[in-house]
C-alpha cells in the first residue's frame, strides 16, 4: 500500500525519534511528511512505532492510505519529489 504520514509533535526529542523511526519505513518528502510503499505486513510495525513515540494528548499524526490513481495524480509545486507507486523517487 502507498502511505503518506504527516505529524505535528510538540516535543523536539519525540519528534526526532519519530522521524528517525519513520525513515526506516518511508521516504521523507518534507520536514514532517513521509511517503512511500509499505507492504501490508509492515503496517502494524509502523503503527506500533508511532504509538510508542507520541503523546496522544499533545501530538498529532495523520496516516493517509493512497490508491494507485491518487499517487499518480500527485502535483508538486516548487521543490520536491514524487514517490511512485512502487516506492521509487520520481524527479
Amino acid at each position: 500500500m502507498h502511505l503518506l504520514v504527516s505529524y505535528d509533535l510538540s516535543d523536539d526529542r519525540r519528534r526526532s525519534r519519530l522521524a528517525k523511526g519513520l525513515s526506516g519505513f518511508l521516504t521523507r518528502v518534507q520536514m514532517s511528511v513521509f511517503e512511500g510503499e509499505l507492504p501490508d505486513q509492515r503496517l502494524e510495525d509502523l503503527l506500533g512505532l508511532i504509538d510508542s513515540e507520541i503523546d496522544p494528548s499533545e501530538d498529532s499524526v495523520r496516516i493517509y492510505r493512497l490508491c494507485r490513481r491518487c499517487v499518480t495524480a500527485l502535483e508538486i509545486k516548487g521543490l520536491g519529489m514524487a514517490i511512485g507507486p512502487e516506492g521509487d523517487e520520481i524527479v
